[in-house]
């Protein structure tokens, strides 16, 4: 018999007392919005969110499958140099040749840390591989045409930030920060491949991954759903007047819609008149690092102390970063 852990209802806490808080607080003043175009409209964005996100999130799994099935573990140990700065820039680079979106990236990175990349490499790549790929930049660059600088600036702050954080992590992280060791994850992996073969195991492997993500998946929809289609805009205009304001609003926004790394600068670019150039860089790299979404796939792959951990350098490394970018845009 299995003992209950309060760390397995971690995930589900957040959303849990959004719900109730809405339900208790805030909507019983607000029975308009239950009319059926704002339910409409919230069935048109969930839908909308979680097909744009589905996509990547069966490619990660994909890709994860293969490589437990078909690529050795010495193989990913002797391509990742040994020193940890050409390590790091391994790592930046290696969103230029799988460029996943950060939907499909945590069940990939589970499946390289199994196969002998370090901690601190994976993390690299979980932060730098959603912006730095030639597919994000050619979104921003399009949606800010009339100013590149945003684009040359988004990349250069998203590689300085998983750079240093890369670091961090390789100096302070002396355990392994993993929830199932490679040996509790990959018990099952003999007997499967002996009951199908290897080309089983990648489907097996690849539903497992799936459903495991997706379920995180479903919940960030549903409150990313609910708060573009809820959120009040009368007072935009005031927060971007406020200098520190914009910055916290703009990240926090940008946590809670959990849009894709291919689309959010479109989103980012219909604030460019009224917020400072400097929270809308915060806006297009924060939400690729860590959004409402990957937050609670990092919170399954992790340790609850470890991801938090994470969390607080990926917001003040963003922060700090953009305001003091800001001086050149």
């Amino acid at each position: 018999m299995t003992s209950f852990s309060p760390v397995k209802i971690f995930p589900l806490l957040l959303p849990a007392a959004f719900l109730l808080i809405l339900g208790i607080v805030w909507l019983p003043g607000r029975l308009e919005l239950l009319d059926n175009a704002y339910l409409h409209s919230f069935k048109a964005s969930f839908i909308g969110i979680l097909l744009e996100a589905l996509p990547f999130v069966l490619a990660g799994a994909l890709l994860s499958s293969l490589l437990r099935v078909f690529v050795p573990d010495e193989m990913i140990s002797r391509w990742i140099p040994r020193r940890p700065v050409p390590a790091i820039l391994f790592a930046c680079l290696l969103g230029v040749l799988f460029p996943v979106c950060e939907c499909g990236m945590i069940p990939l990175v589970r499946r390289l840390i199994h196969k002998g990349m370090p901690v601190y490499v994976a993390i690299v790549f979980i932060l730098s591989g959603p912006i730095l790929n030639p597919v994000v930049y050619g979104a921003t660059i399009t949606a800010f045409r009339t100013h590149p600088e945003l684009a040359y600036a988004r990349m250069g702050l998203a590689f300085a930030v998983a750079f240093i954080i890369g670091l961090i992590v390789y100096f302070t992280n002396t355990k392994s920060p993993l929830r199932l060791s490679a040996r509790q994850e990959n018990g099952v992996d003999h007997h499967q491949s002996a009951r199908g073969g290897k080309a089983a195991a990648v489907f097996v492997h690849t539903s497992d991954e799936f459903f495991e993500m997706g379920k995180y998946l479903i919940i960030g929809c549903l409150l990313t759903s609910g708060i573009q289609t809820f959120m009040v805009q009368d007072s935009l205009a005031a927060i971007g007047g406020k200098p520190l304001g914009s910055y916290f609003f703009m990240m926090g926004l940008a946590f809670l819609l959990s849009l894709c790394s291919t689309s959010d600068a479109f989103v980012a670019s219909t604030f460019l008149h009224a917020f400072p150039a400097g929270s809308l860089l915060a806006f297009m790299v924060l939400g690729p690092m860590l959004d409402f979404k990957n937050a609670l796939m990092l919170l399954s792959l992790f340790k609850t102390r470890f991801a938090l951990f994470l969390f607080f350098l990926i917001f003040s490394t963003v922060f700090i970063g953009s305001v003091w970018m800001s001086g050149w845009l």
